[in-house]
């Protein structure tokens, strides 16, 4: 199984989370690339599953320099395909992450999982969540 994981780190503290689930996926037998969105191309959506991580920006948005222009260049290519999403935030209470999530639905994303946050630096609990959604992603 082809895992491909695109994400927009700041702070560093997305990527932890990207590792991580990284690693989850690969001590499931799964291929999997990490991508940074500076990266990544639209083949990036081109995988069984397809993993995105971004924080919280602004109020509670998607960060709009690269990482949005990149989700909204692959989002066509969802429509029956297995999707993950993940990032960290600082404030508020995660409400760019269910609109992140219901944007892709819409687009017929097949979801692995809900959405996963991690408040600013993921602690040992939160990297967990991380390594079992790369699991469950390749299951």
């Amino acid at each position: 199984m082809k895992i491909n994981i695109v994400y927009w780190s700041g702070t560093g503290n997305t990527q932890m989370m990207a590792e991580a689930i990284a690693e989850g996926a690969k001590g499931a037998g799964a291929d999997v690339t990490v991508i940074p969105v500076s990266e990544a191309d639209a083949s990036a959506a081109d995988a069984d599953v397809v993993i995105l991580g971004c924080p919280a920006m602004g109020a509670e948005s998607l960060e709009d320099s690269e990482f949005e222009p990149f989700y909204e260049s692959v989002k066509d290519k969802f429509s029956g395909k297995k999707v993950a999403l993940f990032g960290s935030y600082d404030w508020g209470d995660g409400e760019w992450m269910r609109t992140w999530q219901a944007d892709a639905e819409g687009a017929g994303a097949v979801m692995v999982a809900d959405g996963l946050i991690v408040n600013n630096t993921p602690d040992d609990s939160g990297l967990a969540d991380c390594r079992a959604l790369g699991e469950k992603a390749a299951s």
